[in-house]
């Protein structure tokens, strides 16, 4: 609530009392302090759209020149996508939970439109996009069956500048198109205009920019929404944009300082500018005008150089100050605040872990661990599940698969769920043993801790079984088989005998 406050001002004789409210919040105020701070309004369309393509330029320009963006982007996606983000098939039917995880498998070497990687390797580049361009296009291309593929479906992947962000009307249905993305009349995406080729490639001009009206259901749309009613993404690296430019300008700077100041250089003035100091290379006089000869009077500064000066001339230098022992914290200040706009730790984007501690990464790493567990929720919902559903679908009408029931829509059958990459141990002993408390207390199962290893239980069971079988056919007695050994080694026999009060 305002509070109402009374300011006196004497002019003259005369006494003026004006009444003023004080604002609720500081950000509310309008004076000397706020007074050159005039944001933008709007939705989240007007003011992301207008410069997109130039911040798009900018940020892949970083991540081309800035090795620690690339070495961030390297670490964003490795964390989130890893060894790859696998379905776990729920259908009731345990042959065909297993054929379709299988198959699914088998499929996904073979997903990639190009021929170049897999689908795990798909998944991997859109995230890597995320910082860079804010988001990336996927569109289904069905195969003849002819093709010999495991399932007559392929993914395309597509850079965002592939659809438009400038195109924008109102349609005569009553529906529009916004940034190339048209909605139908109460504001669901129905279809996605894009480029033939890519708009900035060599063979756009020779189609003449041409787009294809692309339904919704042939194409995925990847990216992370910042605000309500958000089309289309925004670059992870736009908020330290300029602060990373700044600071690899500054580097450089710092980095020609040192190398100046390290060259070791002498001047020589002569008193008559016709007699001769230094002879050439091959024993003669020096020759200005002679080939060989030519360069030593350079303004270029090289190691051991030795510069002529004619009589009259003098060379000044400026000297700017050393930044001394503030370098390495100024630069690891900015450098937190890049790694946490990109979303990783600033130990992960330098591999400096030089001034953490075990508390302090563990932390870090948790912390870190939350938020990518989360991005990884918006990979599954944005890419992995309409890729499993049109990939059943698919597999259904081409006869891979036989699912009774199944008509195009979602059954039980289709039913799945998602493994995500496992995060190794910080402190393993600990960590395990405090698992296996939990899961003997009943706070957890083994599905969940196996599950948190970036693993599936059927598939680990069925290993145990395999490997229990082979160790059982050659007569091995192994420590870490808790049927014959107890968890301190010894044999169940051994630990019977001594039970019963035999030596």
């Amino acid at each position: 609530m305002a509070v109402a406050r009374t300011r006196t001002r004497i002019k003259g004789t005369k006494v003026y009392l004006r009444s003023y409210n004080e604002p609720a919040y500081d950000g509310q105020s309008t004076g000397r302090r706020v007074r050159n701070w005039m944001p933008q309004s709007g939705s989240i369309n007007r003011l992301s759209l207008g410069n997109l393509r130039t911040v798009r330029s900018r940020c892949r320009d970083l991540e081309r020149k800035v090795p620690w963006i690339a070495a961030a982007i390297d670490s964003y996606a490795a964390n989130l996508i890893g060894a790859g983000i696998r379905p776990n098939s729920q259908a009731h039917d345990d042959a065909l939970r297993k054929h379709l995880n299988l198959l699914f498998s088998d499929w996904a070497e073979e997903a990639d439109a190009d021929g170049i990687q897999d689908l795990h390797g798909l998944m991997a580049m859109a995230v890597r996009c995320i910082p860079t361009t804010g988001e990336m296009f996927f569109r289904f291309r069905y195969r003849r069956m002819s093709d010999n593929l495991s399932v007559p479906l392929q993914v395309q992947a597509l850079e965002a500048d592939h659809v438009p962000i400038d195109m924008h009307k109102t349609l005569p249905n009553g529906g529009k198109i916004i940034a190339g993305i048209e909605f139908d009349q109460i504001g669901r995406r129905v279809a996605y205009h894009m480029y033939r080729e890519h708009p900035d490639d060599v063979l756009t001009r020779a189609l003449g920019g041409q787009t294809v009206r692309v339904p919704t259901n042939e194409v995925i749309h990847f990216f992370p929404p910042l605000r309500p009613g958000q089309v289309r993404g925004v670059p992870g690296l736009a908020p330290v944009m300029l602060r990373t430019r700044d600071l690899l300008e500054y580097e450089d700077a710092e980095l020609v300082r040192k190398k100046t100041a390290a060259m070791f250089t002498a001047f020589v003035t002569k008193p008559d500018p016709d007699e001769d100091v230094f002879t050439d290379d091959d024993g003669g006089q020096f020759d200005p005008e002679d080939e060989d000869d030519r360069g030593v009077g350079t303004t270029a500064l090289e190691p051991g150089t030795i510069q002529l000066l004619d009589v009259g001339e003098d060379i000044q230098f400026s000297t700017p100050a050393d930044v001394g022992g503030n370098y390495e914290a100024f630069m690891k200040m900015q450098l937190h605040a890049i790694a946490s706009a990109i979303g990783v730790t600033y130990d992960q984007m330098t591999g400096d872990v030089s001034e953490v501690n075990f508390s302090s990464i563990r932390a870090g790493l948790l912390e870190f661990q939350r938020r990518a567990r989360q991005k990884q929720r918006l990979v599954v919902h944005q890419i992995c599940r309409p890729i499993w559903h049109e990939w059943i679908r698919t597999a259904v009408l081409s006869g891979a698969i036989k699912m009774p029931g199944f008509v195009g829509a979602r059954n039980d059958q289709s039913r799945v769920t998602w493994v995500f990459p496992g995060w190794r141990y910080v402190n393993p002993k600990d960590e395990v043993e405090a698992a296996k408390a939990a899961v003997r207390a009943g706070f957890m199962s083994r599905a969940e801790v196996i599950a948190e290893l970036g693993k599936d239980i059927e598939q680990v069971d069925e290993q145990i079984a395999k490997d229990n079988a082979s160790i059982d056919a050659k007569g091995f007695i192994l420590d870490s088989d808790p049927r014959k050994t107890t968890e301190k080694g010894k044999t169940a026999a051994a630990t019977n005998d001594v039970e019963g009060g035999e030596k």
